[in-house]
């Protein structure tokens, strides 16, 4: 009988060890990662929504108000901004480092991403950040956050949406375009790690109400035309495009417009390598919707970046040992029951404040030399 307690109690010892190793491993979705020396992350996160508690006359931010739709009291805003620090905490320890760079969606002004790197968690981050105000009627912006040690901002530019000197054929009437309104894109230009580094943030027009493909595409293109002038102006300087672009790498906004190509021997001095094409192909998704994953937070990099010679900053394999981008999606920020099981962890679900993080995971790349 004590032969028999004794082996059951090692068998419960040994199966507690496992649930807690593989616990640790689940908690961030594989384990840890092995970098090459001095390689920095690049990333982007979606937000969802991080607005503060004071009335903006300019914008309408109502909803977003203690006595608004959804009764957006301080106590709500100080909770999501501990959730959304600690989920970029959580991607430093996973990488052993804080990001480089990191553009994100969704915030409403300087000041709520001011508060957001006045965390706790993110205290000895030594984060900077930037945002300028763009034309989205609801005052949602993009912006960037970066670690002055290794980024040196040189030049920060807001890239205002129009529809002048395009080769797209708008389903907009001229007076329907000239009242739409939608973010600026980012571009902020500097030294990383001593070379020449420009990154462009967007958020491109959302898919509410079924609004045409063209106005993404018109997007990638206002993208796609500064960057390759950008190019032209500073040889050899390495380029990120990040954003939430409301669309798959897959469509044609990406693979048209921005020139994503999906492997790096296809990618010449005009083209964007984007890494996450053949991880949407593989299944990975950093947003669901109506039962399907997709993938519209995508880092891109040109050719400078996705190519550089011998001793250059240039993109790494990071995901199964055969991919270039990252989908964070741990299971902290990941919902665990209810309607959206299995989705990403969102601040609201029916109208309910739910404490969450984001309908969006964040993704990331790793460049090293």
């Amino acid at each position: 009988m004590k032969r028999i307690l004794k082996s059951l109690l090692s068998l419960i010892i040994v199966c507690a060890l496992g649930y807690l190793i593989l616990f640790a491993i689940r908690s961030f979705g594989q384990t840890k990662p092995s970098y090459p020396d001095g390689s920095l992350v690049i990333g982007f996160y979606n937000l969802e929504n991080l607005f503060d508690t004071v009335d903006d006359p300019r914008i309408n931010d109502a909803a977003f108000l203690p006595d608004g739709e959804n009764q957006w009291t301080e106590d709500k805003y100080q909770k999501k901004l501990h959730n959304m620090a600690s989920a970029i905490k959580a991607i430093a320890e996973y990488n052993g480092q804080y990001h480089a760079i990191l553009g994100v969606a969704e915030v409403e002004n300087i000041g709520a991403l001011t508060d957001l790197l006045k965390q706790p968690e993110l205290q000895d981050s030594g984060y900077k950040c930037i945002l300028e105000e763009g034309g989205d009627g609801r005052g949602i912006d993009v912006g960037l956050i970066y670690r002055p040690d290794v980024f040196q901002v040189q030049e920060v530019k807001s890239i205002p949406y129009d529809f002048r000197n395009s080769r797209i054929n708008f389903y907009m009437t001229r007076e329907e375009q000239r009242s739409f309104s939608t973010r600026d894109v980012l571009m902020v230009r500097g030294q990383l790690q001593g070379e020449p580094f420009a990154v462009y943030v967007a958020h491109l027009p959302s898919r509410v109400n079924d609004k045409p493909a063209d106005l993404r595409n018109r997007g990638a293109e206002i993208i796609y035309n500064d960057a390759m002038a950008l190019q032209k102006k500073y040889p050899g300087i390495k380029i990120a495009v990040m954003g939430d672009m409301n669309d798959d790498p897959t469509d044609e906004s990406m693979t048209d417009f921005l020139n994503g190509k999906e492997k790096l021997e296809d990618v010449d001095d005009d083209d964007f390598f984007n890494p996450f094409l053949s991880m949407l192909k593989a299944g990975y998704g950093s947003m669901e919707y109506r039962g399907q994953w997709q993938i519209f937070d995508q880092i891109l990099v040109n050719n400078a970046l996705a190519n550089a010679p011998k001793g250059g900053l240039k993109i790494q394999k990071i995901e199964a040992g055969k991919y270039y981008g990252k989908v964070f999606n741990a299971d902290f920020l990941t919902q665990q029951d209810g309607r959206y099981a299995g989705t990403p962890y969102r601040t609201f679900s029916g109208g309910e404040f739910i404490n969450g993080y984001s309908d969006h995971y964040p993704t990331f790349i790793i460049v090293s030399r």
